[in-house]
Parts: C-alpha cells; structure tokens; sequence
C-alpha cells in the first residue's frame, strides 16, 4: 500500500452561503493531492502527456461526514491500496482537520488514455517502476 498526504489551507471563495466549504471544491482537492504526490514520486502529468498519455476521471464519489470550514487547514491523506493494472488506477482520499477529526472520504479511478487513439492504454512503465517498490511482489 502507499500513503501520502497534502495540506490545503481553505480559502473564502471555498466556502458557501453557511460557510463551509462547497462540496465541488473536493474534487479540485482531490485534483491537487494527486498531482502533489505524483511530483514527489517523481510523475509528472505534463510529461505524462508530452509522451501521450493522459489520465482522465473514470469515477469520483465523495462522503461528506463533517463539513471543513474557512480558514481550516486540512490534510489529505492519499491512499493506493492496491498496484494499478490494465488501464486504471484507484486512489483514495481521507480529509482531516487539524484536530484530526476525520471530514471526508473520497475515491476516484482514473483510466489511462492514449492521447493518438482516445482509447484505454496500459500503466505507463515510469508509473509502474514508481509504485512497485510500495507493494509487495
């Protein structure tokens, strides 16, 4: 298994009308976790793409348990439970306060895309060399 994890200070223009943060927001949280820890495993999506591959969203599904609030500092736990096969990856997503108080669960897949053909490809290698080394054989 691999986990990381991202801190994200909510901003005002987050926040709705009752002042916690609007719930399309978690999916550019989400957004933002992943790249982060993509960046420091070495993936970068702009080369990702520059070789032809793009990763779009298959599926986002999100739980709201507690609402996050302007000004909280949250941490986004990223977690891949399991090795990404064929064409998809699988990560998933627990949102805490600084109190630790767990807010949110989140998941999304996302299928690997050749950019040529539009059509589902394999993990790229650099992606599977990354991520081995987190899973056991």
């Amino acid at each position: 298994m691999f986990e990381s994890e991202v801190q994200i200070r909510v901003r005002y223009a987050e926040t709705d009308q009752m002042g916690y943060v609007y719930h399309g927001n978690y999916a550019a949280y989400f957004e933002v976790t992943r790249t982060e820890v993509f960046r420091r495993l070495g993936i970068e999506y702009k080369e990702m793409e520059a070789t032809g591959t793009m990763m779009p969203v298959l599926e986002l599904k999100t739980k709201f348990i507690r609402p996050a609030k302007y000004d909280d500092l949250l941490v986004i736990k990223l977690l891949l439970k399991h090795k990404p096969h064929g064409s998809r990856i699988k990560f998933e997503y627990e949102v805490y306060n600084e109190a630790g108080t767990l807010l949110t669960l989140g998941e999304t897949i996302m299928v690997f895309v050749n950019m040529k053909t539009g059509r589902p490809t394999e993990v790229p290698s650099l992606i599977q060399q990354k991520l081995d080394k987190h899973f056991s054989v």
